[in-house]
C-alpha cells in the first residue's frame, strides 16, 4: 500500500514537465552549477570561525562522504529498481536526455548529501533565513531527481533523513572537538 502510494505519487510529481525544466532540472541535479554556493559557503564558514571554521568544513565533508557512501551501501542492499528502470513505468515516465542512473535508487545520494549539507550549515549558522535557504536549496535538489525520473518519493525523504541525521551527529562531534581544542589552547 505504501509502496504504491509512492509510486502513484512519483508519477504526478514526474508529470509536470517543459523543455524549460528540463533543462533547469539537468543542471540543478548536476555538480558543477552549485560550485559558486560551495566557494561561499567556505567563505562564509572561515570568515565566522577563523581557524575553528577548518574541523566546520572537516565535519561536512565526513557528513557527505558518509552520507554518500551509506546511501551507496543501502541501495545495493535493498535492490529496489528506480522508477527509470522499473518495467511498469516503461513509457509512463518523463526522462531528461534519456537519463537513467544506476539501477537502484533507495535511498537517494542526492538527497543525502543535500540535506546532510543543509542540516550541517543550518546547524552551524542558527539563523532563520540561513535553515529556510539551505532547506529549500536541498528540496529543489532533491525534486530535480523525481522530475528526472531517477528517484521515488520515499528515495528522497529516506535519503534526506539519512544525511540530516549524520550531519547531527558530525555537526555535534566538530563542536566537541572544537570546544576541546579551545579548552586545550585557551590552558596553556
Amino acid at each position: 500500500m505504501v509502496i504504491q502510494a509512492d509510486k502513484e505519487l512519483f508519477l504526478f510529481l514526474n508529470s509536470f514537465h517543459s523543455e524549460t525544466f528540463d533543462f533547469l532540472m539537468w543542471h540543478i541535479s548536476g555538480k558543477y552549477l552549485w560550485l559558486p554556493l560551495y566557494a561561499f559557503l567556505l567563505y562564509a564558514i572561515i570568515k565566522k570561525y577563523k581557524i575553528q571554521g577548518l574541523l566546520f568544513v572537516a565535519g561536512i565533508v565526513l557528513t557527505i562522504v558518509a552520507s554518500d557512501q551509506i546511501s551507496v551501501l543501502i541501495k545495493n542492499s535493498v535492490e529496489r529498481l528506480r522508477p527509470s528502470h522499473n518495467p511498469d513505468f516503461e513509457g509512463l515516465i518523463h526522462l531528461v536526455n534519456n537519463y537513467k542512473g544506476g539501477a537502484y535508487g533507495f535511498v537517494s545520494s542526492h538527497a543525502a548529501n543535500s540535506f546532510g549539507l543543509a542540516t550541517f550549515v543550518a546547524l552551524l549558522f542558527s539563523k532563520k533565513w540561513v535553515t529556510v535557504s539551505m532547506l529549500l536549496w536541498a528540496l529543489i535538489v532533491s525534486y530535480s531527481r523525481i522530475y528526472l525520473g531517477v528517484h521515488y518519493p520515499a528515495d528522497i525523504m529516506c535519503g534526506g533523513a539519512l544525511g540530516a541525521l549524520l550531519s547531527t551527529v558530525f555537526f555535534y562531534l566538530s563542536m566537541n572537538v572544537n570546544r576541546k581544542k579551545t579548552t586545550t589552547v585557551s590552558d596553556l
